[in-house]
């Protein structure tokens, strides 16, 4: 699908990876809609993109449906809507320690609000014949990551929802692609905008290098985009050897554990990959 002149809608996008797509969509002359939880941040990035900012908390179902009238009240027709926005709290007290509420709140945050915004915009896209939807999973929904159970379960079930989406209405023009980027120096991982150069080595990408890679994946027509392109043969070790992987995956736990201690989480695991 051409992007000029169309709208886009981007969740999540005042900060880190989806401020940047904002911008990579702007520059492909799309109408951006930026929708945050922090008003004051979706309204920065919508000064920066000659945008409009609508706060939305995509965790519920009424915030999405508003998103998607004040969208299509101002621009019309939604020709791509971009679910980024995700959260990681960690459970550093074990893969089943986190509260129920984390686990609840994760699955409508990386996945039902996908859903959701797609129950509302594909019937437009699929009558019109075109339209792109893109889930920002992560490299922890294809593999996984150590210390949140809830993240790494859901980014894996937003990953099969993509699959599905694909599957299924690839043959009414509708594009769908999903992003699992590895690690990214974003506020997730304790950076801020102007830390964005400081990152420890070049495994971990700035915001920017994503939204660049959803950008060459779109105009390619691939569904998987993979930032880190060594995400891909991380994956293919996991099929090909699962016991193999996850002997991998123990150690490089108990690295952490040594090196980090056992209240390590995001911010403190990635300085070791």
């Amino acid at each position: 699908m051409a992007l000029r002149g169309k709208t886009a809608v981007v969740t999540g996008g005042g900060q880190g990876i989806g401020r940047a797509i904002c911008h990579a969509l702007s520059a492909a002359r799309m109408q951006v809609v930026v929708s945050d939880l922090l008003p004051d941040l979706a309204s920065r990035v919508a000064n920066e993109v000659g945008g409009i900012a609508v706060p939305c908390d995509v965790s519920e179902p009424e915030e999405i449906a508003a998103l998607v009238s004040a969208a299509e009240d101002r621009f019309g027709a939604i020709n791509l809507f971009c679910s980024n926005a995700g959260f990681a709290k960690g459970d550093p007290g074990g893969a089943v320690s986190a509260p129920d509420a984390q686990w609840q709140a994760s699955w409508d945050v990386h996945v039902m609000a996908h859903v959701r915004a797609a129950r509302l915009v594909l019937p437009g896209m699929i009558a019109r014949g075109e339209g792109v939807l893109v889930n920002v999973a992560s490299g922890a929904g294809l593999l996984n990551q150590i210390g949140d159970a809830a993240y790494s379960a859901t980014k894996h079930a937003a990953v099969s929802l993509a699959q599905s989406l694909a599957i299924t209405h690839a043959d009414q023009g509708i594009q769908v692609a999903v992003v699992c980027p590895l690690y990214v120096a974003t506020p997730l991982l304790g950076y801020d905008d102007s830390a964005r150069e400081a990152v420890p080595h070049d495994r971990v990408l700035r915001p920017e290098d994503v939204a660049q890679s959803l950008m060459e994946g779109l105009a390619e027509g691939r569904f998987l985009i993979l930032p880190h392109a060594e995400a891909g043969e991380f994956a293919r070790r996991r099929a090909t050897d699962p016991e193999g992987w996850i002997r991998g995956m123990q150690a490089l736990r108990r690295r952490v554990m040594a090196e980090l201690g056992p209240e390590s989480d995001l911010v403190d695991l990635h300085k070791l990959i």
